[in-house]
């Protein structure tokens, strides 16, 4: 029974990990011998999975529910780096580096983990450079995300963050038709994943509301024109 079991764990982390865009189009053989050198981690809502200069053991990938990954400023203040979610991977620089783990990340959620663990990693790349140079192009198209997130962030204002966040999330941005958002976290969240704090981003809405772009009713957003939306981005854009 424990050998079904073990099987059953290793076929389900695999299948985790063929859904990982670091892993994407990795044959099934290379999953499980990175599966082999993967545990599994359970944590509660609140949890940290580490703080920032702790060792770095491995890099994870979310098999359900989020995590916060953050800094916390010399004022004391909580500056959100990114929230990830299922599927989604982060903190391999733990491969790259012998110091710590750059930032704090703390589960938003009852969250489950898979960490790929730094030895056992590094010793299969070693054995398989071709695994490596695979790796290397997921890993090429993760960081065109993550550059992506970060040009984010650095759009001029709070109505031009929010208006990109929601037009990216609109199946047709060109529509006429209003799109249903359902937000998978709280409006304080959300409002740091954007940069600011919950009093701008409150306001924003309220402007957005006001200009008939959008109606808000507990954690449902619906742009009633995403075309409309669209434009007042690219106005503010400059484009």
């Amino acid at each position: 029974m424990s050998g079904a079991l073990a099987e059953f764990k290793t076929i389900g982390i695999a299948n985790t990990l063929r859904s990982c865009q670091l892993f994407a189009g990795l044959p099934p053989q290379d999953l499980e011998n990175i599966a082999a050198v993967t545990v599994i981690k359970s944590l509660e809502k609140g949890d940290y999975l580490f703080h920032e200069g702790d060792s770095a053991s491995g890099f994870y990938i979310i098999q359900r529910g989020s995590v916060n990954v953050h800094r916390v400023t010399a004022a004391g203040k909580e500056q959100i780096i990114h929230i990830f979610r299922t599927g989604e991977s982060f903190a391999e620089v733990a491969l790259a580096t012998e110091k710590g783990y750059p930032a704090d990340a703390r589960a938003l959620e009852p969250t489950q983990v898979l960490l790929v663990q730094k030895s056992g990693i590094l010793a299969l790349l070693r054995r398989q450079p071709e695994l490596a140079l695979r790796m290397l192009g997921s890993m090429s198209s993760h960081l065109r995300v993550l550059v992506g997130q970060l040009e984010d962030l650095t759009l001029k204002d709070v109505e031009t963050r929010l208006a990109n966040w929601l037009v990216k999330r609109c199946p047709n941005p060109g529509s006429e038709q209003p799109a249903r958002i359902e937000l998978t976290m709280t409006k304080r969240m959300l409002a740091a994943e954007l940069g600011t704090v919950s009093e701008t981003f409150s306001r924003t809405l309220a402007i957005f509301r006001e200009q008939k772009l959008l109606t808000v009713k507990g954690k449902t957003i619906v742009v009633l024109s995403p075309a409309k939306l669209n434009a007042l981005l690219r106005r503010n854009l400059g484009e």
